[in-house]
């Protein structure tokens, strides 16, 4: 039965706590071992539930996986990799999309690889199209059955590709297979967010060449074979975000350790706007509330460098604290403002709009998506039940309620482990009064 959690809000949180490898990074650094042709190393490893349910996918696939949790230490062999079976993989991969990335290395691998229906968070539209059709530009063979997606290939070569927009995935899925492809693949309208960055510094300590231009311009000359690597991952910036924004809502003070502040410098620079206060230091970044009120901002998200999707949510529960209106427009996940109506429920003033309340260029503008927000403030917030829609959502939703006043209960937890480490011992670590039934 899914445990709930019980949380008293009302008191700021105050301490330390820390964050590793980034939960965008570390799942597809452990899909790249498999382009190896020795053992893989990767160091700085949480323990969420991504990195659990990725070890399982190689374990079905012939690859050796040894993770210390305490060290943080995660080792990978693809020396034996095969063909998992169908059921296993469907079983195994559960909500998580992360199979659909591991696509091009069984081809180079095996010549076929298996995907089942994909899952992931319900905040707008993730289609597999992008990724079945780079995969085709490569010379995959794709045939779609009942049970999920086969695919097969005897030869990859490079491509000329064009993304309509700059997508996470399919930045990731053209990389992984790009690099042992023939000849050269030239990718257009890439992302360059920092975790595709620590990617390309993973695949090319592999044996991979990999240029990137400032245009969004990717080319990668395709190699014979790949070697394991032994890297030490990013921080995950997200996480860190969103102790930050905890830290304002509840007034409090949080240091956390492994914060980096160049990943940061977007929110960094948002976060004072709106009032809140930061230092940073060797280890990390100490983010606190100085006293007095909070400002009233107008925000957009947008693919790196601009204001990331992930950080407004938890951030959006801080403005409902701030003087005066806040306007934020959502332009890289449609669907992403669902979590508000908890938020209303708890004596927020959150109005949401199919409009673009903004200046940049939006896809969702004629559309019929609520994909704008004003945020009128400071309300106070009040405790109630809740059930988590999402990850990010969810944990917007433990940060509201350790704001709010009294009591509230908090179903589907077990969703905030898919990124975020051990964050009921955080949160008793930043002596928060939180109880797990």
């Amino acid at each position: 039965m899914e445990k709930v959690l019980r949380v008293r809000g009302g008191r700021p949180l105050r301490g330390r706590i820390m964050v590793r490898g980034a939960k965008n990074f570390v799942p597809k650094a452990m899909v790249a071992a498999l382009l190896g042709q020795g053992p893989s190393q990767l160091t700085n490893v949480p323990a969420i539930r991504d990195v659990e349910v990725v070890s399982g996918l190689l374990n079905l696939h012939g690859v050796s996986v040894d993770y210390d949790v305490q060290s943080g230490i995660l080792r990978m062999d693809p020396t034996d990799v095969e063909l998992a079976h169908v059921a296993d993989i469907d079983a195994h991969a559960g909500s998580s999309r992360i199979p659909i990335l591991f696509c091009g290395p069984l081809l180079h691998r095996l010549g076929e690889a298996f995907i089942p229906d994909l899952g992931g968070c319900s905040i707008g539209g993730r289609p597999i199209d992008f990724h079945l059709q780079i995969l085709r530009e490569f010379g995959a063979t794709v045939d779609k059955a009942p049970s999920g997606i086969h695919l097969h290939a005897r030869n990859l070569r490079g491509a000329v590709i064009e993304l309509p927009y700059p997508s996470v995935g399919a930045t990731e899925q053209t990389l992984l297979t790009a690099v042992r492809a023939e000849g050269i693949t030239e990718l257009r309208g890439a992302a360059i967010e920092p975790e595709i960055s620590d990617l390309i510094n993973v695949l090319q300590k592999m044996g991979a060449i990999i240029s990137v231009d400032t245009d969004r311009t990717i080319r990668v000359e395709g190699v014979d074979k790949l070697v394991g690597f032994t890297h030490h991952a990013l921080p995950d910036r997200i996480e860190a975000a969103s102790w930050a924004s905890a830290a304002l809502a509840t007034k409090g003070d949080i240091f956390v350790e492994g914060a980096n502040q160049p990943d940061m410098i977007t929110f960094l620079n948002v976060f004072r706007k709106v009032g809140g206060a930061f230092e940073v230091l060797p280890d990390g970044i100490r983010f606190y509330h100085p006293g007095g009120e909070l400002k009233s901002i107008a925000l957009e998200t947008n693919v790196h460098p601009g204001f990331m999707t992930d950080w407004q949510q938890p951030l959006v529960v801080a403005l409902t604290q701030a003087q005066g209106l806040s306007i934020v427009h959502e332009t890289v996940y449609e669907n992403r403002f669902g979590f508000t109506k908890a938020l209303r429920q708890m004596g927020a003033n959150i109005q949401v709009y199919r409009e673009c309340l903004g200046s940049l260029t939006c896809r969702f503008g004629q559309r019929n998506f609520f994909h704008s927000a004003a945020i009128s403030g400071p309300t106070p917030l009040h405790a109630t039940e809740m059930e988590i829609p999402d990850l990010r959502g969810g944990f917007s939703y433990l940060i509201a309620a350790l704001a709010a006043e009294g009591t509230s209960t908090v179903h589907g937890i077990g969703m905030i482990s898919r990124g975020y480490e051990a964050f009921i011992d955080k949160l008793h670590a930043l002596d928060a009064e939180v109880e797990l039934r």
